[in-house]
């Protein structure tokens, strides 16, 4: 997809958009002629990225429902949900709390934030949902419960979307990649090593890498690329799917 040509004129809505995967997709689709409207609880670093790409920035606690319905969505052409947040428990030690908090970030702010949208979407005959998911949407890992209960609940999410998006020519996906080498990554290895008893290499390695057939760290720019192409018009037939980058986890 060329830069600059194939989604010029285009909105979207970019949420985690301050750092990690949302940085790269809100530059990647700027790069493409969309203007991107930034959300991040990180104010600073979401006008950052917005100054940098000539978007718009919004801090939004993607926690607060009231706060997520005050966006305004009214010419969102395309809506991409990526921010997420993670916590590493065993189940009977989760907290209640923590484990609710994860649910709003990453299954109901989603959910009313593409509610928002549709109308715009329906009205206009076009529209492009991308839920950033994860290989854990699709498979399960020890002491995530909160994480890939959400995970799930997204790709559920997206799938019903699909099916009612279609004939109004909105398409709704989900992109599943493996650890990405993100700020959220870093804080993942450094509780991994707790619960493990580990070095932090030796979590990169065994646990996090271990299912892998290519053994590095996804980069964001590689997420961001697929993501990218999901927003084009050359998907236009790809929806309710699940898109794998995990190097080959998925494949055992």
């Amino acid at each position: 997809m060329g830069e600059g040509m194939e989604l010029s004129g285009r909105r979207a809505l970019v949420t985690g958009a301050a750092g990690g995967i949302g940085e790269s997709v809100a530059r990647r689709l700027a790069a493409a002629g969309v203007r991107v409207l930034c959300v991040d609880i990180d104010g600073p670093g979401a006008h950052r990225v917005a100054r940098d790409i000539g978007g718009e920035a919004r801090s939004v606690d993607l926690s607060d429902m009231d706060a997520v319905d005050r966006v305004s969505l009214s010419d969102i052409d395309i809506l991409v949900n990526n921010a997420g947040m993670q916590h590493v428990a065993p189940i009977h030690e989760f907290p209640p709390d923590t484990f609710a908090l994860l649910l709003r970030i990453m299954v109901e702010a989603p959910f009313r934030l593409i509610r928002g949208v549709l109308p715009h979407m329906y009205e206009r005959g076009f529209g492009r949902i991308v839920n950033v998911s994860s290989v854990h949407g699709l498979r399960a890992s020890a002491f995530k419960s909160a994480y890939v209960t959400a995970k799930h609940a997204l790709e559920g999410l997206s799938k019903v979307t699909a099916l009612e998006g279609a004939p109004y020519g909105v398409t709704s996906n989900c992109v599943n990649p493996g650890y990405v080498r993100t700020p959220l990554v870093e804080k993942q290895i450094v509780a991994q090593a707790e619960h493990h008893g580990l070095t932090p290499d030796e979590v990169v390695r065994n646990v996090m890498l271990g299912p892998e057939a290519i053994k590095r760290l996804i980069e964001p720019e590689e997420v961001a690329e697929f993501v990218a192409f999901l927003c084009g018009p050359n998907a236009s037939f790809m929806t309710g799917g699940s898109h794998v980058i995990d190097g080959g986890w998925t494949a055992h």
